[in-house]
């Protein structure tokens, strides 16, 4: 494995009951590296996250995960212990709609929530402050929030534990190429600020190249990753390889 590597992936196959199995032959993402890809639908996202964390193994190939294969993981117990590397921010992850936005980011910390401490809300506060929450926001039902606002606390919940590795899936799906565009750049800028190493699956190819700054098209037949280069908005062309 590369020894700066978060994330080293090679000759993956992974059958999930797609049109065909999910394959990637070759990628590699170093520590602090931004990487977006382009090519996965939500199915495969998932399928994806769930190999990078551990949570599932593929048939064939190797995903190491700071340096370790996750097929050496010996059991339920020690994989549970391996989770808070990880932050994934994705709309599988259930908020509680009846919860103030501050109760939802306070969740990571701990269940008593009705109301929480000072010292807890301040926490909450201080993520909803970093992922841009307005403050007229943080004392209301997440119910009542718009898409944007959802993400927002779904990135607040995955930065609560301060992993070193996030993973997002479709984060931008359903929103507005404007705020779109806004929510990609807070993303790189915290993850600049963090330190963080982030892959970032979306559909979205000027998301893209606004959170990521190298950007990734996988080829779903043979599981080529293809660097994708910008030239700025007027259009994309495609780089060689990887």
């Amino acid at each position: 494995m590369t020894p700066s590597a978060v994330l080293e992936i090679s000759g993956l196959a992974k059958d999930y009951r797609g049109l065909r199995p999910l394959r990637i032959q070759q990628l590699t993402v170093n520590t602090s590296e931004t990487v977006a890809i382009l090519g996965f639908d939500r199915a495969s996202a998932e399928v994806f996250v769930n190999l990078v964390t551990g949570a599932t193994l593929p048939e064939a190939g190797a995903v190491h995960v700071f340096g370790r294969a996750t097929s050496s993981i010996a059991d339920g117990d020690e994989w549970l212990s391996t989770l808070d590397r990880f932050g994934i921010v994705t709309d599988r992850a259930v908020l509680l709609e009846q919860l103030t936005v501050v109760q939802n980011l306070a969740m990571p910390f701990t269940l008593d929530i009705e109301p929480p401490s000072d010292d807890l809300r301040q926490r909450a506060e201080r993520l909803a402050e970093e992922v841009g929450l307005p403050n007229e926001s943080w004392t209301r039902p997440a119910a009542e929030l718009d898409p944007d606002g959802l993400v927002r606390v779904r990135l607040g919940r995955a930065l609560a534990a301060d992993p070193p590795l996030l993973l997002l899936e479709h984060v931008s799906a359903g929103l507005p190429g404007a705020a779109a565009s806004t929510l990609g750049a807070d993303i790189r800028r915290i993850a600049s600020r963090r330190r963080l190493t982030c892959v970032v699956a979306t559909a979205d190819e000027r998301f893209a190249h606004t959170v990521a700054a190298r950007v990734l098209k996988l080829e779903a037949a043979t599981g080529q990753l293809v660097e994708r280069r910008t030239r700025g908005w007027l259009g994309w062309k495609s780089g060689a390889g990887l």
